[in-house]
């Protein structure tokens, strides 16, 4: 079950500290995991117009969904030529110097065309360094046919607010843009947004919050939950003393118990990291798993649950409601980066407005 009244009310709370700043949105792996047809839509009915995908096959998807919202890949001009980039509508996020290169002879070629340039400023992932920027600022040839839509960089240690490599990174980058053609600037994800105005610069670009989860390490979640994953009951079965759950033995009763055994496993996105250690819910009732996660099933201890609402064809919840996604995810050592955007394709996606199925 997918909120989205919290989803749309999470992003109200973003775009409202992002302000004056335009709030856009990362949209990426199918919405993190949420489901990018129904999200998508929200987010534009809430006022979003910048959005970004990771790679090109996602932006023509959201393009389908979202005719005139601007959209960036966020991967690079990679794949597909320049050209079936302009003829999907979407925009490159300019990562080294040989896209540089291709994307302005299409333009020199075309005509101005819409892009972001990004500036690595310590993550070291994709963008150009400090070398490379300085470089394309002495010579901007390449710069001139395109139509630079913003500057960008991303925070490496955003969600540990005190981290003193955040600040460091807004410096950078501060510098380094003001030697480039002026355009708007972007650096803030979720987190960002949420440490203070001096990194709302003209765009936001919030992922994760959106969705309910915890862009911080450190601190209490500030954003809504929005999921509530719930699995149906397949098996229930009475154990003895000694007897071991799931494979390898790693549990054993160490009473009778009753065993409940669920339809949702590591390939649906419910990790292994939950062996023996995860939790559900049956209405208030914290059922504990005990034995290994599965591929396709997970057993639960449902023995202080109401034998009422633990028989097959009953759903205990596994992630959201009551259970606190933070506290699941510290206890399995995951983040929840991964939990959100790896919910498997075989789960039944409802969505909710007003407390009532939508979708």
């Amino acid at each position: 079950m997918i909120d989205l009244d919290a989803v749309a009310a999470n992003y109200r709370m973003l775009a409202a500290k992002n302000s004056p700043a335009e709030t856009g949105a990362a949209v990426k792996a199918d919405a993190y995991g949420l489901g990018v047809r129904a999200i998508a839509p929200l987010l534009w009915e809430e006022g979003c117009r910048v959005f970004f995908v990771a790679g090109f096959d996602e932006g023509v998807t959201l393009r389908a969904l979202l005719p005139e919202a601007a959209i960036y890949i966020l991967n690079g001009l990679v794949g597909p030529p320049a050209r079936d980039f302009a003829a999907a509508g979407v925009r490159p996020i300019l990562n080294d110097p040989g896209q540089i290169a291709v994307w302005s002879e299409y333009c020199r070629e075309k005509g101005p065309q819409g892009c972001i340039l990004h500036l690595d400023t310590g993550i070291n992932r994709l963008g150009l360094t400090e070398k490379e920027t300085v470089a394309l600022a002495e010579d901007q040839t390449l710069l001139k046919p395109m139509e630079l839509d913003y500057v960008m960089s991303h925070l490496a240690c955003g969600d540990t607010p005190d981290h003193p490599m955040n600040a460091a990174q807004l410096k950078d980058f501060n510098r380094l843009r003001h030697l480039l053609p002026p355009a708007p600037a972007s650096i803030a994800n979720t987190a960002g947004i949420l440490m203070g105005p001096e990194y709302d610069l003209h765009l936001g670009r919030p992922g994760v919050g959106i969705y309910g989860g915890n862009p911080f390490t450190d601190r209490p979640n500030p954003m809504t939950q929005a999921i509530e994953l719930k699995a149906r009951i397949l098996q229930v079965r009475q154990v003895d003393a000694g007897a071991s759950v799931g494979y390898g033995a790693t549990w054993q009763a160490e009473g009778p118990r009753r065993i409940a055994t669920v339809e949702a496993g590591y390939a649906d996105g419910y990790f292994r990291n939950f062996d023996n250690c995860g939790f559900g819910f049956v209405g208030d009732v914290r059922v504990p798993v005990c034995g290994r996660v599965s591929m396709d099933l997970v057993t639960l201890d449902v023995t202080g649950a109401p034998e009422a609402e633990t028989r097959p064809g009953e759903t205990i919840t596994l992630l959201g409601g009551p259970i606190d996604l933070d506290e699941l995810t510290e206890a399995a050592g995951v983040g929840i980066y991964q939990l959100l955007s790896l919910l498997g394709a075989r789960y039944d996606r409802q969505y909710t407005r007003g407390g009532e199925v939508v979708a």
